[in-house]
């Protein structure tokens, strides 16, 4: 099936009450598993890349390998830069052929990031791409972008202008979660997603979700969101997987060997995301 935008895949899932899962990959070995498991579950599903990923192999690299692979699947398939974090960058994306696109200006003020996104959506609108952008300060640190200790929280009535004014397809909110480790349990403000729900028409989109507790995730999902992005936890299980073999057989020299133990780690925990999400069984 051809790559599908994820304004598509977003509006259905929230009109059904689900979420659909955003999974962070780095590798061929990462596009196999997370292409198998939505195969598998029947599942609508995002890959995405950040800077530092495009960064390592390019944003062709990436694009061809999602496409080549998303050709043979039957269920839609988006490719969605993560966290873009210039105008120039996410211009290429496009030209690259990346179905979606997100803006990260929340590092600036307000105005700033009004501005710079509405120089995306202008860029991408005649491509018909859609774009997400965040408001607020996630936590944690995701590639570049160090978001601190959190705090920047979404505000509802600015979430409803930032919509408004920039003509996104969907936004990312801060409402307690954060990038990369969490060191303990995250306390999430559910009542200000019920806020921004409220007045914010187009889909909202959970980062950070590597390390919640299943049930926040639903919760979460049941009160509005309808992407949730998971990188981190890919990252380990890939990782993980790779370990196992070279501390079972350190003279194993055969990359494939360790490759497709770190494919069936992610593969097998992109499966469980996807059923968190209720996204499953949809196609």
């Amino acid at each position: 099936m051809p790559l599908v935008t994820s304004e598509k895949i977003m509006l259905r899932a929230q009109k059904e009450g689900y979420a659909v899962g955003a999974f962070n990959v780095e590798n061929m070995e990462m596009v196999q598993a997370v292409i198998e498991a939505a195969e598998e579950m029947r599942a609508p599903v995002l890959l995405q890349t950040t800077p530092s990923t495009v960064r390592y192999a390019g944003l062709e690299v990436y694009y061809a390998s999602i496409a080549a692979l998303a050709k043979k699947a039957t269920v839609p398939i988006a490719v969605h830069l993560d966290h873009g974090e210039s105008f120039d960058l996410v211009v290429r994306a496009i030209r690259a052929g990346y179905t979606s696109v997100m803006i990260d200006g929340s590092h600036g003020s307000f105005e700033e990031n009004i501005e710079l996104t509405k120089r995306v959506v202008a860029v991408a609108a005649p491509n018909e791409i859609p774009v997400e952008a965040e408001l607020g300060k996630i936590g944690g640190k995701e590639d570049d972008l160090d978001g601190g200790d959190g705090g920047g929280y979404t505000d509802p009535e600015k979430a409803k202008e930032f919509a408004e004014r920039t003509g996104i397809s969907s936004l990312a909110v801060a409402i307690g979660t954060a990038h990369g480790i969490y060191s303990g349990i995250p306390k999430l403000d559910v009542e200000r997603l019920k806020a921004i729900r409220k007045i914010v028409e187009i889909p909202l989109v959970l980062h950070g979700a590597s390390g919640l507790l299943d049930k926040d995730v639903v919760e979460c999902i049941s009160e509005g969101i309808c992407k949730v992005n998971f990188a981190t936890e890919l990252r380990i299980a890939f990782s993980d997987g790779v370990k196992s073999v070279l501390s079972e057989k350190p003279d194993t020299f055969d990359p494939k060997a360790y490759g497709k133990a770190g494919r069936e780690r992610v593969k097998e925990l992109v499966k469980n995301r996807m059923t968190v999400c209720g996204c499953t069984g949809k196609y």
